[in-house]
């Protein structure tokens, strides 16, 4: 967001920079070019004073030297070509002599102008870029009547100059107003944003199973606050109701575990009056230990998402090994081979009991749904900012719709029914890892069978 967000504020402190700038450079090019064009004005009407003089009075030769030593002079010390000219576009003094009236353009038109009585004004206005000339021409009026025309042809490069010397300073101004524009724009957006970015975090980490996450309402507009403030009242209803769906789940099974038991042992008691083989007496035992494994499972899934995980830097290879070790027994009463591959010490921040029932979640499993004569592997490896744990099995493995629902409370395959168990096994183990900063993940295991990995962060999580 701070990506989008800064463009725009920078994009519009630009704009309104630039519209205050362009108009102000405009009026001051205007300002130097107005200069221009009055000093030009002044000098025309100098000239068209001798002029209107030598056309007026007798000795014209006389005069007439005057007025061509003043062009001559004006020529040398500006570099700025003048001349005056008769109606007809006759010279009467010129400087340099060559000068003629321009036949075209805007020094036509002021030459125009002049033979009409007017005085030439507004010149197109010259920029630093354009490389022309500034035309002025002024009426010789001798008896109420426009006698001749005094033309002065100014080139613009001086003018060009002091323009872009004028700008200089809105330049300056401009990128100094532009450099605090950005340092402006930055705070504001951090301003803005921080909120957001510590609510992302904060819905991230409870999205992750981390409840107590919440947020300070101390930054940001008001309406962020109010939106900080609503967050945590929120969050603080959802850990509510959570707690009291733990507290609910964990009291009815603990409840249910005696009145269970006394079920139990009142039908051990009538067992003994049945006769031997009973198919009713072992269909109930046996239901009434599954009822009773359910509790277990219960209790032990609201034990794992309500206590916090005492995480410890554990040699993970080391602890999967051991675990191995512990079912090869139950893994060669089935016909299956069960065997350790990989790194032989791999270190990782994890809750060493916790992972040690993960494992043995994820182990018993694989056994459980291996085919006699199969082989579970466990295999250990690093993985970039991880310890990696694979069991693979050689089972049946599960169908695309099933590794969607695997890991739900009380899933089971409707292939695995007649298989011992109460669906509760992976969800626990995935609660449990979860509070460690763990993860358990499902894939299809080459040529067949399924592939659990145990994934456990190399750096403590929040370190």
């Amino acid at each position: 967001m701070r990506t989008r967000l800064l463009p725009l504020l920078i994009l519009l402190f630009a704009g309104v920079l630039l519209a205050l700038g362009f108009p102000l450079a405009a009026s001051m090019a205007a300002a130097e070019q107005q200069r221009l064009v009055v000093d030009r004005i002044d000098d025309t009407a100098r000239f068209a004073s001798l002029a209107q003089f030598v056309t007026a009075q007798s000795e014209p030769g006389e005069r007439l030297d005057t007025l061509r030593s003043e062009l001559d002079r004006y020529h040398e010390l500006y570099g700025i070509r003048a001349g005056v000219f008769y109606r007809d576009g006759e010279a009467m003094a010129t400087a340099p002599e060559a000068s003629r009236v321009p036949v075209s353009g805007p020094g036509r038109q002021a030459f125009q102008e002049a033979l009409a009585g007017r005085r030439s004004h507004d010149p197109a206005q010259v920029w630093p870029w354009q490389d022309g000339r500034v035309a002025v021409a002024s009426p010789v009026i001798r008896d109420g009547d426009v006698a001749a025309v005094v033309y002065i042809d100014s080139p613009t490069g001086p003018l060009r100059s002091r323009i872009v010397e004028s700008w200089m300073p809105i330049v300056i101004g401009e990128a100094a107003a532009m450099l605090l524009a950005v340092a402006a724009a930055l705070v504001l957006t951090r301003w803005v944003l921080r909120p957001v970015g510590i609510l992302d975090r904060a819905t991230h980490e409870i999205a992750t199973g981390r409840f107590k996450s919440r947020v300070a309402a101390s930054w940001g507009p008001p309406e962020l606050q109010r939106l900080t403030r609503s967050f945590n009242e929120m969050a603080d209803h959802v850990e509510d109701v959570l707690e009291q769906q733990r507290a609910f789940v964990a009291d009815a099974s603990h409840q249910l575990r005696n009145p269970l038991a006394a079920l139990l042992l009142r039908i051990e008691l009538l067992g003994l009056e049945l006769p031997e083989g009973n198919e009713e007496f072992a269909s109930v035992r046996a239901e009434g230990k599954r009822l009773a494994e359910v509790l277990d499972g219960l209790l032990d899934l609201a034990s794992a998402e309500h206590s916090p995980a005492d995480l410890r830097l554990t040699d993970v290879a080391e602890l999967a090994a051991e675990r191995v070790a512990a079912w090869e027994p139950a893994a060669a009463r089935r016909g299956v081979t069960l065997r350790v591959t990989g790194a032989a010490a791999l270190t990782g921040w994890a809750d060493p009991v916790t992972l040690s029932s993960a494992l043995d979640a994820v182990v018993d499993n694989a056994v459980k749904f291996s085919p006699d004569g199969g082989a579970v592997t466990v295999r250990a490896s690093s993985a970039g900012p991880d310890v990696r744990l694979e069991v693979a099995d050689e089972g049946p493995g599960l169908s695309e719709e099933e590794f969607e629902r695997i890991g739900d409370r009380f899933w089971r395959s409707n292939r695995h029914q007649n298989v011992a168990g109460s669906g509760l096994g992976l969800s626990i183990t995935r609660a449990l890892l979860a509070a460690g900063g763990a993860e358990i993940t499902y894939t299809p295991n080459r040529p067949r069978g399924l592939r659990v990995i145990v994934t456990v962060p190399r750096n403590r999580p929040g370190g």
